[in-house]
């Protein structure tokens, strides 16, 4: 299997599984394009050494994987000192860390208790509100409202356990989406220099124009900042969606939450205009959430496991993405690689062909020129665009139109470098010194051809991106390699 070759690109979720430097390596190998690392997990200084063990593997291979830390967001969670079995019909009592503090003497004899992280949440809650606990497998619902606690009868009943997520639906969370442990995580994160940032439970396009300025504030005006990833998975985000996706730098449709916070049956519906919308306003756009998740403890991936990887590369997702597959389960590299397999067949299929693409949802001259240049690439049956960008921004304008093709990006900008692991059918190249663009996209094309991307007689069409000077796109011809 040729991995060069993929064109959807593969998030990994790191974790216990996957944090030494040999199981790092042979994920990339297998396919893994982008390191995530969840925040609602972890010491700061776990990250930072596995990231390093990240960064190490990648320099050594000379293959760019991008960084995404995940904030944990306006997250709720269970609060118990030891594990609560609750059954079917059963009443219980729940606190939330407020209300629990202020009370002297609790009975706990009477009735079972739970308690909630988020301070002042009881205030909220309504008698019928539902209160989902691990991914929506517990459910409880509130048939009474007291002043320190809500009663509620068990609906489906399980074993509750300490830290397990908590959603209700329809009830505004009084958290900000940045929290205080977010700013602390956001501060770490721009210490590590990491490429993106994924905010959790994003609701309106204020949140990410705040956490853009936190950051910027951090580092100066003339520093990068890591690009914005927004997680759609919250009942408001789907109302604000397109102002959310115009604001952000990349989207995830994170369909566990998401599941959750609205009818489960309208997921699949919900992730396809999710998409669309992201691909119209360029945005690079990632599938998630159980995508092989039988591969946690299996070797082998289910038939509808398959057939959910292949329905998000036929829709042209810019990247699938592995949870506990990669991080916890015991099949990390084996989870890569078979979702690269599935991508590879299923770009090679007449179904991930495109006729008649959705249109940009802005016009510039920028846009016209990269589109005239994929359609000139495409008439003349070529077998790559080679071009230099500094921002990668004529890059993602080029994967828009999900050429059958590689798109080869020649960068002096190592942030730009490592982003691009995230953009549909792009691979990236960096060279540090750059006296002349012209011989900078010679030299990456006889590279190119060194390694096999490129063999004698391929067409190439070469194109010199946008600066930070505003000069427009240029495209300087085709050539036979």
């Amino acid at each position: 299997m040729n991995i060069d070759t993929k064109k959807t690109k593969i998030v990994a979720t790191i974790g216990p599984a996957s944090e030494d430097v040999s199981v790092l390596k042979n994920m990339i190998e297998s396919g893994m394009n982008v390191a995530r690392f969840n925040f609602s997990h972890g010491e700061h200084e776990w990250h930072k050494r596995v990231m390093k063990n990240v960064r190490k593997v990648s320099r050594q291979l000379n293959i760019p994987i991008a960084i995404i830390a995940d904030l944990q967001g306006p997250r709720v969670r269970i609060l118990v000192e030891e594990d609560v079995k609750i059954e079917k019909g059963e009443v219980i009592r729940v606190f939330d860390v407020q209300t629990i503090a202020k009370e002297k003497a609790i009975d706990k004899s009477e009735r079972k208790i739970i308690t909630l992280d988020c301070p002042g949440i009881l205030k909220s809650l309504r008698v019928s509100d539902e209160i989902l606990i691990e991914d929506g497998i517990i459910k409880i619902k509130v048939i009474d409202v007291l002043d320190t606690h809500v009663i509620a009868e068990v609906i489906n009943g399980d074993v509750i356990k300490n830290h397990k997520g908590v959603n209700i639906p329809d009830v505004e969370i009084p958290l900000p989406t940045l929290t205080e442990k977010d700013y602390r995580d956001l501060e770490f994160a721009l210490g590590e220099n990491v490429d993106y940032i994924a905010m959790s439970f994003v609701r309106d396009a204020e949140s990410l124009m705040e956490a853009r300025n936190y950051m910027r504030k951090l580092v100066g005006q003339d520093c990068p900042i890591p690009k914005i990833i927004s997680k759609i998975e919250a009942k408001q985000a789907i109302k604000n969606l397109d102002e959310i996706i115009r604001t952000s730098d990349a989207i995830m449709v994170a369909r566990g939450d998401l599941g959750i916070e609205v009818n489960p049956h309208r997921v699949s519906l919900l992730s396809k205009e999710i998409i669309k919308k992201s691909l119209k306003y360029l945005r690079p756009v990632i599938m998630a959430t159980q995508m092989l998740a039988s591969m946690e403890k299996n070797a082998r991936p289910t038939r509808a496991e398959i057939a959910d990887v292949t329905n998000a590369v036929v829709d042209h997702v810019d990247a699938v993405m592995l949870s506990a597959e990669a991080s916890v389960g015991d099949y990390p590299i084996e989870s890569v690689g078979t979702m690269a397999e599935i991508a590879m067949e299923t770009e090679r299929s007449t179904y991930d062909d495109i006729d008649l693409f959705s249109p940009i949802g802005f016009v510039s001259d920028e846009v016209k020129i990269a589109q005239s240049t994929y359609l000139f690439a495409k008439e003349m049956e070529a077998k790559t665009i080679v071009l230099f960008s500094e921002s990668g921004y004529t890059a993602r304008l080029l994967s828009h139109f999900r050429p059958d093709f590689l798109t080869l990006v020649a960068t002096n900008n190592e942030k730009t470098y490592r982003q691009m692991s995230l953009v549909w059918g792009v691979r990236s190249f960096l060279y540090e010194i750059i006296d002349s663009r012209g011989e900078i996209i010679d030299k990456l094309i006889a590279e190119s051809k060194n390694s096999g991307l490129l063999i004698k007689n391929d067409l190439a069409v070469t194109i010199l991106g946008s600066t930070k000077s505003g000069k427009k796109l240029k495209l300087t011809g085709s050539r036979i390699v």
